[in-house]
């Protein structure tokens, strides 16, 4: 389960983040590319960009549940 305490800087604020323990497989990137984007010079993922609408918040989530290290969390603020 990710840890808040353990957000990457980079998160914009809101539900979804990124925490520490991501090891940049792409999954996030590639199932919502919308909200995900690599920070390229650490080499981790995190959200640029909250989800807009019911599309994008499905993607965020398949996105938190698929995360091999479940390194993607979800703080309930809407």
């Amino acid at each position: 389960m990710a840890d808040i305490t353990q957000k990457v800087p980079e998160n914009v604020p809101g539900r979804y983040y990124v925490d520490a323990t991501c090891i940049d497989c792409d999954l996030c990137r590639e199932t919502a590319p919308l909200n995900f984007i690599r920070q390229d010079a650490e080499g981790y993922s995190y959200v640029f960009r909250q989800p807009d609408g019911p599309v994008q918040e499905a993607a965020c989530l398949a996105a938190m549940e698929e995360c091999p290290v479940e390194a993607i969390g979800d703080d309930g603020d809407r």
